[in-house]
This record gives structure tokens, C-alpha cells and sequence, in this order.
């Protein structure tokens, strides 16, 4: 008996093991490749060229919103996006810790400073929606605060689309398995160690509690004039494709890029000589 008992248990257990490396292989075979992902990715950038055009000419003000767990891909589309637009149009903002007198102030006050003006993007890498999530489950609010944000908020993001702010949210998804995948490549891999801080850690006793958070925000901020718009991002690429994509579909834009041009031709005045290049520091060329 005790022999069938064991000879079930190590079935169970090669099942088990079997259905494992056969997610891990689905989900290897559902990864969008390189080159097909950079083609897209490109034609993406482009478009995006597009629209930061068209918002400057027509002194439109943008926010988009990033929220999600921690490794869950945020950064990586932030930086996309960000990363083939004019820095003085497109601004990326991510406060830390507040000081004592910003705690002091009214809530929302320091993230109103960093609104954009006519002609710019300000895409948020975490929010004011810190105090619906980090804030309620590390314990650094109060409840009365972070009742008062959950009233408060709509009404603040009502006040931002009357001015005329273009406010867009993303929260992106990621599944406990591939957090923690994405948790152990930081870990081994030193250029990424810093992504982690002792707070990511201490978290992952929460994710119960994470999960409470999001789905009683989603309950009070999930407006139909600032709805929140859920990214799936087990896959980094398509993540980062789909959100842009979903992106440039919000704003209605036409393509203001300038035209090709010919450049006139180096003028050299002979007259001029310059300096001996000797008397210059180089870099030393070690590479």
C-alpha cells in the first residue's frame, strides 16, 4: 500500500515537472523574435515621431500614466517611447521619496508640478497612485489618507481633462512566475542589481495585498473619462508594442514631420588656421 502511495506520488510529480517545461516551452514559442519585434518597434518610432509634431503644433498637453508591479516592464516602455523623441518635448518623470515638506503639502501638489505645458509629453513612471498602492500596503499613509486619495483622485483627474490635459493610464500585468524570473535575472546580473531596492523584496510577501490594492483603485479610479487600460506584459516586446501602439490610437494625429532637405555645402575660410591638434587632451583609445 505504502508502495503505491510512493509510486503516485513520484507520477504526480513527473506530471508535475512535464507540465512546467511545457509552459516554459509554449511561452518560449509565443516570444515575439528580435528581428521581427525591432522591424515593428521601428515603424512604432516613426509614428511616434508623428505625434510628438503634431503636439507641438497644436500646444497639446499629454500625461501618461505607468503603473503596475514591480518587474513589470515599465521602465522599458518609458524608456521607448522616450528614446527617439526631442527630450525638450517628450519629459519622463519619476519622483522618489517625498521630503518632510513635501509630506506637509496637499497630496496631489507635487505631481501638479510637473504637468506639462502646451507642446510638451510627461510620461509618469509611477504617479500620484503611489498612495493607492505602495503607500496603503507598506503601511506609509495613514487609512484616513488613503481614503481621502480614493475620493480625491477622480475629482483630480477631472480638473487635469477640463484644462485641457490628455490623460492616459496604463497599468501593466505581469504573472507571479515571470516576476520572479525577472527578479532573478537582476539578481545575477550586476548592471541590473541596482533595479531592486529592499523594498521590492519586502514586497514579495504582499502580493496578496498588492492585488486587494490595484482591484479596490481600478474600483474608484477606473472612470470613463480616465479609464485605466491593462497591458499584459509576461512578453516584454509585445508589451512594449501593444501599449504604444494602443498609444498612438488615443491621439488623433496627422503627419507633420519635415521633409527631406539638402544641406548647402561646408564653407572652409582659408584664412583661418587653426591650432596645432597637440596642443589638445585626448581620450586615451583603449578600444
Amino acid at each position: 500500500m505504502a508502495h503505491n502511495k510512493e509510486k503516485k506520488k513520484a507520477k504526480a510529480k513527473v506530471a508535475e515537472t512535464a507540465d512546467l517545461y511545457h509552459d516554459i516551452d509554449q511561452e518560449k514559442k509565443n516570444k515575439l523574435e528580435r528581428k521581427e519585434y525591432e522591424k515593428k518597434l521601428l515603424d512604432i518610432e516613426i509614428e511616434l515621431v508623428k505625434l510628438q509634431e503634431w503636439i507641438k503644433a497644436n500646444k497639446l498637453k499629454v500625461v501618461v500614466v505607468f503603473e503596475g508591479r514591480d518587474a513589470a516592464g515599465k521602465g522599458g516602455v518609458i524608456k521607448t517611447i522616450a528614446g527617439c523623441l526631442n527630450p525638450r518635448i517628450c519629459r519622463i518623470v519619476a519622483l522618489g521619496i517625498p521630503t518632510e515638506k513635501e509630506k506637509s503639502q496637499w497630496y496631489f501638489q507635487r505631481y501638479a508640478s510637473q504637468l506639462p505645458a502646451g507642446g510638451e509629453i510627461v510620461l509618469f513612471d509611477r504617479s500620484w497612485y503611489n498612495r493607492a498602492g505602495v503607500e496603503k500596503v507598506m503601511g506609509y499613509c495613514t487609512n484616513e489618507e488613503y481614503e481621502e486619495f480614493l475620493r480625491s483622485c477622480p475629482e483630480f483627474e477631472k480638473m487635469l481633462l477640463r484644462s485641457g490635459t490628455i490623460l492616459i493610464k496604463y497599468w501593466f500585468s505581469v504573472s507571479d512566475h515571470e516576476q520572479e524570473k525577472r527578479f532573478q535575472d537582476r539578481i545575477t546580473d550586476p548592471t541590473k542589481r541596482w533595479k531592486i531596492s529592499p523594498m521590492d523584496v519586502e514586497s514579495r510577501d504582499k502580493w496578496v495585498e498588492y492585488s486587494m490594492a490595484k482591484d479596490k483603485m481600478f474600483s474608484f479610479t477606473d472612470t470613463k473619462q480616465a479609464p485605466w487600460y491593462v497591458v499584459h506584459a509576461d512578453d516584454k516586446k509585445r508589451a512594449r508594442l501593444n501599449c504604444i501602439g494602443h498609444l498612438l490610437s488615443i491621439i488623433p494625429y496627422k503627419d507633420l514631420t519635415p521633409k527631406p532637405f539638402k544641406l548647402p555645402p561646408l564653407k572652409h575660410d582659408v584664412a583661418y588656421v587653426r591650432p596645432p591638434v597637440t596642443d589638445q587632451t585626448f581620450v586615451p583609445e583603449k578600444y
